[in-house]
């Protein structure tokens, strides 16, 4: 295995860790401050596509596009949490993972009936399709462009959160939720903020998504486990875990597709080494998970409790 194709592996891993990130920073937040298990954040995250892909075929242009993907999501969000969800924040987990599973599926069906089962394909433009060579290694540009755009998204909400007053009540909230309500802040509207950025950040890593992968019909369902996995392994609340754990799950899938399988056919046949390190990479990710909930419970980054 060439040095070369290690470094793509781990750019597309990196890119693959980011679009993770923009998934998980949004829900560990609603989960860690409302205590609110949303199972429907990969519904938005494909509506984000949905409205990228029609917005782009209406205009042609991909920064609308972008634009449509990520501000119509947010304002869903609002809908969403203004009417209807707000009633299920002090409502039990089960309550909340039967409704918010019940919205997944229903959205599901709704894009089938609007835009149709088939799946809808977003071109580049021409200046995003060219490549770039990064260490005398050829890579998409579209695909660094996602890592930037996802690196820029962290540095702001990390200024956000730590650096401004609606970070701090944020913080708080995470922390002391009853405390925070005490002192006069309307929860109702912070839980609408957060439940906004996340939906919105759901949106972009879907429309972002929507020239590399097809856009269809439940393709947020399976992204929704790894997002999941990536809260877990990063700790419930915090956005520091949540980005380097979208890292870490981001490199250890993508480069354990290529790694095991090679290093399994130093010993087997390639007839047998492909299928047995596929199947074996798919469960690093959870290996991993199994390994840092041993060690550590509350995730490799938990929010600090003041």
């Amino acid at each position: 295995m060439s040095a070369q194709l290690l470094f793509m592996q781990a750019l597309n891993g990196l890119q693959y860790g980011i679009l993770l990130f923009l998934l998980a920073a949004g829900l560990t937040l609603v989960f860690g401050i409302m205590s609110f298990i949303n199972l429907a954040h990969g519904a938005l995250y494909m509506m984000g596509a949905y409205f990228a892909a029609a917005s782009y075929q209406y205009s042609g242009s991909f920064i609308l596009a972008l634009i449509a993907g990520m501000g119509g999501t947010m304002l869903l969000g609002v809908l969403l949490d203004r009417f209807g969800f707000y009633r299920l924040y002090p409502r039990e987990h089960l309550d909340q993972v039967l409704a918010t599973f019940g919205l997944l599926l229903f959205c599901n069906e709704a894009v089938s009936m609007i835009w149709g089962a088939a799946p809808i394909f977003m071109s580049l433009p021409d200046e995003l399709s060219s490549t770039v060579v990064l260490l005398g290694t050829p890579y998409p540009m579209y695909r660094l462009l996602i890592i930037i755009v996802g690196l820029l998204v962290a540095g702001g909400l990390y200024l956000l959160i730590e650096r401004t007053r609606v970070g701090m009540l944020i913080r708080a909230g995470a922390s002391n939720r009853g405390m925070v309500s005490a002192l006069g802040v309307n929860i109702g509207w912070l839980n609408t903020f957060i439940f906004a950025l996340g939906a919105g950040l759901a949106g972009l890593a879907g429309a972002m998504v929507g020239p590399i992968l097809s856009v269809q019909p439940g393709m947020g369902d399976s992204i929704l486990i790894m997002t999941l996995v990536v809260i877990v392994i990063g700790g419930i609340g915090s956005i520091r875990g949540a980005f380097l754990g979208a890292l870490v799950v981001g490199l250890v899938d993508t480069l354990g597709r290529t790694v095991i399988p090679a290093v399994l056919s130093l010993s087997l046949s390639q007839d047998l080494a492909s299928p047995l390190g596929a199947a074996i990479s798919s469960l690093a990710i959870y290996v991993l998970m199994v390994i840092v909930l041993a060690l550590k419970p509350e995730g490799l980054f938990p929010v600090k409790k003041h």
